[in-house]
């Protein structure tokens, strides 16, 4: 159970990172820092502000009268983190951040900074609530995930970005977000809610329709703002 914990959230972080806000300020510090420099500050930060998210993740499950809302609660949350990476995320001004203390500090001040309530924390925060019984596992995985994504980032963004389309890479992730929040809340409701199969399909149901016009109006509400900037520029 260990070591499924483990790749779980591995994966989990892995597809979390991929185009979020984290990944680009590692991409922007490369082009300052070298490429171990970088790393060795998203390692120190990730580790610290990781713990924060696992520690309390995994306090809440010792509320057993809570156990339920709180499975609940995180399945919901990977779908809503789902919803995030459609979304997409933007840099502002994280990557201007200097200190006195040399490149790999101050890599890990600003990634700290911008990790506090970031989508990656976050999806740690749900892992550690999901899977309480092994709290190194999910750091261990998260914190590794995170130097995946962001090695690729800063080697290889470029490339990917030429090959790949980006809404290719977000639809992907989120997709993966999305079921594994759609698994958790059919788990929740048969075994901890005891719910019948057609309560729970109900459940679902209602839920794949809300997921499914938040989709819309993300995608709508991005495609204004791409054209908005194309005007921008254009002079219009």
């Amino acid at each position: 159970m260990l070591l499924l914990t483990f790749l779980v959230s591995l994966g989990v972080v892995t597809l979390a990172e991929m185009g979020d806000k984290t990944q680009l300020l590692a991409m922007a510090f490369a082009t300052r820092y070298r490429f171990f420099h970088v790393l060795l500050g998203v390692f120190i930060a990730t580790i610290a502000n990781h713990s924060l998210a696992v520690a309390f993740g995994n306090y809440l499950t010792r509320f057993e009268s809570a156990e339920g809302w709180i499975q609940a609660l995180a399945a919901f949350s990977f779908i809503f983190f789902g919803l995030w990476t459609i979304r997409g995320d933007t840099l502002e001004g994280e990557d201007k951040k200097t200190t006195r203390f040399g490149p790999v500090i101050t890599v890990a001040i600003a990634f700290f900074i911008a990790e506090l309530g970031d989508k990656t924390q976050l999806a740690t925060f749900a892992l550690a609530a999901r899977f309480p019984a092994h709290p190194f596992g999910i750091l261990m995985g998260t914190t590794l995930g995170m130097l995946i994504a962001d090695a690729i980032g800063i080697g290889f963004g470029v490339l990917l970005c030429k090959r790949i389309p980006d809404d290719a890479i977000k639809m992907i992730s989120a997709t993966v977000f999305i079921l594994f929040g759609f698994y958790g809340i059919f788990q929740v409701s048969r075994d901890m809610f005891s719910l019948s199969l057609t309560a729970t399909a109900i459940v679902l149901t209602v839920l794949g329709l809300i997921t499914g016009i938040s989709i819309k109006m993300i995608r709508s509400s991005s495609k204004m703002e791409r054209m908005m900037q194309c005007l921008k520029k254009d002079g219009v």
